[in-house]
């Protein structure tokens, strides 16, 4: 896509237009988004029985609008994007695109806000967010023990 081209506006995927984002590849991502969409309610689904919220970014290659729903980690206004594909060796396909394009939606329930992802380097900041993801998802703390890599985390920050 060239950088000059214009884009769908993260504001507008609120609207709900289908058209604006690329098809999910993932049925069981599929059936959790339409499940969320039908109740207009990120409680409509779970992972594990824990609670999830919808993250919409675009795309890193294809420019076009991606969801993804995720463990809901949130303190003070902030939440957190872990990037742990189960411990799996390599990051998951939406870290590249937060990386690239770190503006993005968050529907948390029924609510959405636009918010920046910040990916935290090793440190205080990344240890204290990371605990909190335990806390809220206790399985991350084995998928880091499965896998060699440092897993990624992401503040999604207030647009200021």
């Amino acid at each position: 896509m060239d950088d000059n081209e214009p884009q769908h506006d993260l504001r507008d995927a609120a609207i709900g237009d289908p058209t604006a984002y690329l098809p999910e590849k993932s049925e069981w991502v599929a059936s959790q988004l339409r499940d969320i969409d039908a109740a207009g309610d990120t409680a409509a689904a779970t992972i594990q029985d824990r609670p999830v919220m919808v993250i919409t970014m675009r795309g890193a290659r294809s420019g076009l609008l991606r969801r993804v729903p995720l463990m809901r980690v949130e303190h003070e206004g902030a939440y957190l994007a872990v990037a742990s594909k189960g411990g799996a060796p390599e990051h998951p396909a939406w870290y590249h695109n937060l990386v690239k394009n770190p503006d993005v939606l968050v529907q948390d329930g029924t609510s959405q806000q636009a918010l920046r992802a910040r990916e935290l380097a090793d440190g205080p900041e990344r240890d204290a967010w990371w605990e909190r993801a335990v806390a809220a998802f206790p399985s991350y703390a084995d998928y880091q023990e499965k896998t060699d890599r440092l897993i990624p985390v992401f503040v999604l920050e207030p647009l200021s």
